[in-house]
């Protein structure tokens, strides 16, 4: 019998696929909320299809710009911080061999080894690869496995699209008495699906995180319809 799940994630790779899962998830949300937030408010004040297209597709292709930049600059940072730790390790191992070995050992020992087998395991994986095995027990990077700033902005910028998109037809398609009621339903509903799917990313609870997003993404509608109603209504647009 295998000592493992086959579901279990190991291996190569899983930091960039969470990073790009999280990136994902959340331009997706992002794109549902801030297009439907627009174009809800534009219908409040207006019933004409040319103004909620413009509204669409203006928030639509500045938001993803704007996601795909904040994501790129985001995850760079880390990258260049995670490359400047490895350099320092690196130079550490070099200069100071016989001080890393007794740091790893120590490591070791608080995890819960003896002295003796801590000592065994540090010098066996140092003879190994000594970098590789700092790095995993001080700092939890894998040299091989740091984040991509280009997987998490094209992540972003095509997730966000593609939540935008939902909105923009749910609010262009139906007739105009039905346009509100109808976004309200599909961006609620889209809500909770990514809810689930952000839970089930981030390991947390599927109800808490779908009641949030229902709830904030709610409200950042009937705000914004309410505002451009009564801008409508006094004829300021």
């Amino acid at each position: 019998m295998s000592a493992t799940h086959p579901a279990e994630p190991h291996g190569a790779g899983l930091g960039q696929k969470l990073n790009w899962l999280r990136a994902g998830v959340l331009g997706a949300n992002d794109g549902i909320v801030s297009v439907a937030s627009l174009v809800v408010g534009v219908a409040g004040a207006s019933t004409d299809s040319a103004p909620l297209l413009i509204a669409g597709i203006a928030g639509l292709v500045g938001g993803a710009i704007s996601m795909a930049l904040g994501e790129y600059v985001s995850v760079s940072s880390q990258r260049d911080s995670e490359r400047a730790l490895i350099a320092k390790e690196r130079e550490e191992l070099r200069t100071m061999p016989e001080q890393e070995l007794n740091e790893l050992t120590e490591l070791y020992r608080q995890r819960g080894l003896s002295e003796s087998t801590a000592r065994q395991v540090a010098t066996e994986l140092t003879e190994h690869d000594a970098l590789a095995a700092h790095l995993d027990i001080e700092l939890g990077i894998d040299q091989h496995d740091l984040v991509n700033p280009w997987h998490a902005a094209i992540s972003s910028a095509i997730s966000f699209t593609i939540g935008a998109l939902l909105p923009l037809l749910a609010i262009l398609l139906p007739p105009p008495e039905l346009r509100v009621p109808v976004t309200f339903v599909a961006v609620l509903l889209a809500l909770a699906f990514t809810g689930v799917i952000s839970a089930k990313v981030g390991g947390a609870s599927p109800v808490r995180a779908t009641v949030r997003l229902v709830v904030g993404g709610a409200l950042a509608l009937l705000v914004t319809w309410a505002i451009g109603t009564l801008l409508g209504t006094t004829g300021v647009v």
